[in-house]
């Protein structure tokens, strides 16, 4: 038996445009008194409710426990771009791509990732959040050009579809003039994020329970495992935590998980006339041609801007950091539409990641009945989506063949001593973003 101090995550201070779209949510049920479940899950991301909707088919006479520590969709799994990406994406990359035989892989298990999400939006008539749209990916410079034709062979060898788009296609689509050249891909899923995490999490609602505004305090893990909150108790023999980079937080995998956060700032409604100025299409989803360039949604009458990651180890950020990085969306903005001239943002907010220097996955059984699913690498959508079900069918014994193709990928490796973390990783950071260019 062991024991584990969870840590409190600070409250946040900013708030998801995605989830700020939404209407208020219904009161939540905060975890009370003493309960006990068949199977306890630790948060109610995309990881989260992928296991627990998972267990709901494996197993649907026992009571499944869900706990989270914020209201669903308010944390990371809100904060993201809401892309769903099936093809490689290496964020670390030159190219977003690795070996093709790891590619092939990935493919398979990110489709398999969103078929099981489309399939709980047409179960719970999520179809509004979850729409098959594709993706561009655009360049704005003869190195963006570069990076996405390499991009291209790496598709080729892999017998992937594209298509290949100049200035004027894109602008088309866009409404901009900003980028020179790009590539689509039509296998992303475009989804809103908080919408669809929420709708999941209403959905499960009548097998599955969720407690919200419950922060774990503590955890013992023994034949029963214990988890208490301010207000409450739980027991269950069967845990899953799907906190992704808290599992620090919860002892496991310590010095192995990397803490980064990024960006996004959201604009007010765009007005009848400013979206004629505009032109294009009204749906579309944008990433740069470089890995740390913008990434760019426009969605009905709002643009949404993604950029700059910064190394936050205490997985947290501040007014004054997102403040900062604000200017920097305006200023990426503009460049691409200055037709919109000082378009004010309505929200701006930064969302955690958790890497690995391998870019290997957590994931797996940590202790006995105790599964992991976590470190998606800047893909907690699909990723996140993946690595729940298969914790769930690890834990509930399933044949299911990528369980074993999940397993037999490395864990993620350990993180290089302080001070060359501190000091290296926002090195590291600033000369990728550097390297975008006018990409950002």
């Amino acid at each position: 038996m062991s024991v584990h101090q969870a840590v409190r995550t600070p409250a946040d201070i900013n708030m998801s445009g995605w989830y700020g779209l939404l209407p208020p949510p219904k009161a939540p049920e905060v975890l009370r008194g003493r309960q006990k479940a068949d199977w306890l899950i630790i948060g109610a991301g995309f990881a989260g409710l992928a296991a627990a909707r998972r267990l709901s088919q494996l197993v649907p006479g026992d009571r499944i426990v869900v706990v989270d520590a914020q209201r669903v969709g308010w944390g990371a799994a809100g904060r993201n771009s809401g892309f769903m990406i099936d093809l490689p994406h290496e964020l670390a990359g030159e190219n977003y791509g690795g070996s093709q035989n790891h590619d092939r892989k990935r493919i398979r298990m990110n489709r398999a990732a969103i078929e099981f999400s489309a399939a709980a939006a047409d179960e719970y008539g999520l179809q509004a959040f979850f729409v098959r749209a594709g993706k561009f990916h655009g360049a704005a410079s003869d190195h963006g050009l570069g990076v996405l034709r390499e991009f291209e062979t790496h598709l080729t060898g892999l017998g992937e579809p594209f298509e290949r788009l100049d200035g004027p296609q894109l602008k088309e689509i866009t409404g901009s003039d900003f980028f020179i050249g790009g590539t689509f891909t039509p296998g992303t899923v475009m989804a809103q994020p908080a919408g669809f995490i929420r709708g999941v999490a209403e959905g499960l609602s009548s097998r599955v329970q969720l407690f919200e505004n419950s922060p774990v305090i503590s955890m013992r893990t023994g034949k029963l495992h214990t988890v208490k909150t301010a207000e409450g108790e739980i027991t269950a023999p069967q845990l899953i935590l799907t906190v992704n980079g808290h599992l620090e937080s919860f002892g496991f995998f310590k010095k192995r998980l990397l803490h980064v956060f990024t960006y996004a700032s959201m604009t007010r409604p765009l007005s009848k006339s400013e979206q004629a100025a505009l032109g294009g299409e009204p749906h579309w989803g944008l990433i740069s041609a470089d890995p740390m360039g913008s990434t760019i949604r426009h969605t009905g009458d709002r643009i949404v801007v993604r950029n700059t990651f910064t190394y936050n180890p205490d997985m947290s950020t501040s007014e004054k950091q997102i403040k900062r990085i604000g200017a920097v969306h305006d200023q990426s903005f503009r460049a691409r539409f200055p037709m919109l001239g000082d378009m004010p943002m309505e929200f701006r907010w930064g969302g955690h990641l958790c890497l690995s220097l391998n870019s290997a996955a957590a994931f797996g059984e940590v202790e006995d009945r105790v599964f992991v699913a976590g470190c998606c690498n800047g893909l907690g959508t699909v990723q996140g989506t993946l690595y729940g079900m298969l914790a769930a069918d690890i834990a509930a014994g399933s044949d299911e063949p990528m369980v074993g193709d999940a397993l037999n990928q490395p864990a993620p490796s350990r993180l290089y001593p302080e001070p060359l973390m501190s000091i290296g990783a926002p090195l590291k950071l600033w000369a990728m973003q550097r390297r975008a260019g006018k990409e950002l």
